[in-house]
């Protein structure tokens, strides 16, 4: 009789403990999404420019809740495109961070719709030490002679402001920290800012101010001169031509008083007369 409570106790015992594992896993399933999605993602490291091959891409489960804006789900249909931003492994890819169908690869597929790339040359003091690095954003430092009153003044003064630096050297890489001494800058302008640029190099010497990555704020300035450095007062300008000199006043003749004529007084007997030569 013992062995048969017993007995009963452990068949309800395995049968009450099944049925906690099922609603347990139950419970779990509702807790976790029930699909997922496979996208496309980064299979290494991918520099932007660089065009897309099969072996830089894979297809990884993702949750269908969370899925990526823009993500993509065939691989196939990415080969031969080109990147215009670095991801890095396991990255989502998605058409935001890929140039438009048919982009040639290299700096051309970086250049914003409307904007053009020029290269300046630089020097480590030009280009500030190196770490004007591509992505970074400086503005254009010109010195050059200003004509004014007759004479010429040296000036420097900022003539382009948060401009691009798109490549250094020949490299577009944007995962770079260390500075790097280069002899060339690519950066990114307007046509107008191209113009500018170029008249700029012609007529002086070009430096380069690295700024922040997020400061939108104009740098309003007059340019600095000598006399603005120094701290002193421009020197009032010289006359083009000395003053004449005053006009002389015109003489007045005056009549001259009628000479004096001698005269001899003659006694005649008793009468004196007098006689003028």
């Amino acid at each position: 009789m013992k062995n048969r409570r017993a007995l009963l106790m452990m068949a309800l015992a395995v049968i009450f403990g099944l049925g906690a594992v099922l609603m347990a896993s139950r419970w779990l399933l509702r807790q976790t999404p029930t699909t997922a999605n496979r996208i496309v993602v980064a299979a290494v490291d991918v520099s932007l420019g660089q065009r897309l091959t099969p072996e830089m891409m894979k297809s990884l489960d993702w949750p269908a809740d969370n899925l990526p804006n823009g993500a993509l789900r065939d691989p196939s249909k990415l080969v031969g495109r080109v990147l215009k931003t670095s991801v890095l492994r396991d990255e989502p890819l998605s058409e935001l961070k890929l140039a438009p169908a048919g982009t040639v690869g290299g700096l051309s597929a970086l250049i914003t719709e409307g904007k053009r790339a020029i290269t300046v040359r630089v020097n480590d003091v030009v280009g500030v030490a190196g770490f004007a690095l591509p992505g970074n954003f400086v503005d254009i430092l010109v010195n050059t002679q200003s004509a004014g009153n007759g004479h010429e003044n040296a000036i420097s003064k900022i003539v382009l402001e948060r401009i691009l630096v798109l490549a250094v050297a020949q490299e577009v890489g944007r995962d770079e920290t260390k500075p790097r001494v280069v002899n060339a800058v690519t950066l990114e302008v307007t046509p107008s800012q191209a113009e500018n640029l170029d008249l700029a190099r012609s007529v002086g010497t070009l430096s380069l101010v690295l700024r922040n990555q997020v400061d939108p704020r104009p740098g309003v300035t007059g340019g600095a001169t000598k006399s603005s450095l120094l701290g002193v007062a421009d020197k009032p300008a010289e006359a083009a031509s000395e003053a004449p000199p005053p006009a002389a006043k015109p003489r007045v003749q005056v009549a001259a008083a009628p000479r004096a004529r001698p005269c001899v007084g003659v006694i005649v007997g008793l009468q004196r007369t007098q006689e003028c030569l």
